[in-house]
């Protein structure tokens, strides 16, 4: 059976804007999610910076785009989240490149990796989905600044939803966060590789709602901060995950999704959306659909998340300085 790409035209044209002389830096763009809202906002005008890893893929998807929008304007910046010195290699690069930026989306993750910690010593799956792209709003928020209309637009996903933050998932050196649980535990979406996914999704509806506060409060009325979800979308992470034994690639759940540029919809509203304010949350109502203005659930904007997702990733990459 092929899914068919239902809501992208209709959000394009209702909930976009021209993006010329706009500079937008989005992470993860090989495939998926990232890669789509990339091409979307080439072809209304806007200077895309791509932020990955160097590797063929990277490569290969940058010429797929090239070829996709002939006139885009890409710029790739080599980014690798799971190291936080090529994070701050990218953040000194765009610095020194462009006076100001636009957008700011922070887009990548990995999904039930095996229990593992970075070279940093942190969690694989919480600097790679939160503490890195913390590290890029922080360090790359004096751009931001600059500009009438900033967002940083954090993504989610329904895995946000489950128990409260857990200070433990942001320790450094932590020799094991539950393991890498049974077959039929990750064939079924839980277990520890799942618990630690949900808290790297939560964390970054915290981040969003904690940031949101923190420019209430120093009055800075110029840059917005915005969540979104994809849904059940057909991206890669899908395969990825399997790949170390987190899931069935070809899970049924799976024949329930809608496509990748379907799951790039709240992304996209959130960068773009002329009518976009600050907390705004786009996604899917259930697991697929149109990407609505949604209410956030309450654990989303809990005082106790929000502040251990602040005090969590301060404690790794420093102070966020207003």
């Amino acid at each position: 059976m092929t899914i068919k790409t239902l809501h992208l035209e209709n959000v394009i044209k209702n909930h976009t804007q021209d993006m010329t002389n706009k500079v937008v830096a989005i992470t993860g763009t090989t495939s998926g999610t990232g890669f789509v809202c990339a091409r979307e906002t080439a072809k209304l005008g806007g200077t895309v910076l791509l932020l990955n890893r160097a590797s063929q893929r990277s490569e290969s998807s940058l010429q797929k785009l090239k070829e996709q929008v002939p006139n885009g304007i890409f710029d790739p910046i080599t980014c690798d989240l799971q190291d936080f010195e090529s994070v701050r290699k990218a953040i000194s690069e765009i610095s020194s490149k462009y006076d100001a930026i636009d957008v700011l989306c922070n887009n990548a993750g990995v999904m039930a990796l095996k229990d593992q910690a970075t070279r940093d010593g942190y969690d694989i799956q919480m600097q790679t989905n939160c503490i890195s792209h913390f590290l890029l709003t922080k360090d790359l928020f004096p751009l931001l600044k600059k500009v009438r209309d900033a967002r940083v637009v954090n993504h989610s996903s329904m895995a946000r939803l489950g128990v409260p933050l857990d200070m433990k998932y942001f320790g450094k050196n932590n020799v094991t966060l539950g393991g890498d649980g049974n077959e039929e535990e990750n064939s079924s979406f839980s277990g520890p590789r799942w618990q630690r996914y949900h808290q790297t999704k939560l964390a970054n509806c915290a981040f969003t709602y904690g940031l949101k506060q923190k420019l209430e409060q120093n009055n800075i009325t110029n840059v917005k901060s915005l969540l979104a979800h994809p849904g059940l979308a057909l991206t890669n992470l899908r395969f990825t995950t399997a790949e170390t034994g987190g899931m069935d690639a070809n899970s049924p759940i799976m024949s329930n999704a809608q496509t990748e540029e379907d799951g790039a919809l709240g992304i996209i509203r959130a960068s773009m959306d002329k009518e976009a304010q600050s907390g705004n949350f786009y996604g899917p109502a259930q697991w697929t659909g149109y990407p609505d203005l949604l209410t956030p659930e309450e654990i989303l904007y809990d005082p106790q998340n929000i502040q251990i997702n602040w005090d969590g990733c301060e404690a790794a990459v420093g102070k966020f300085v207003f």
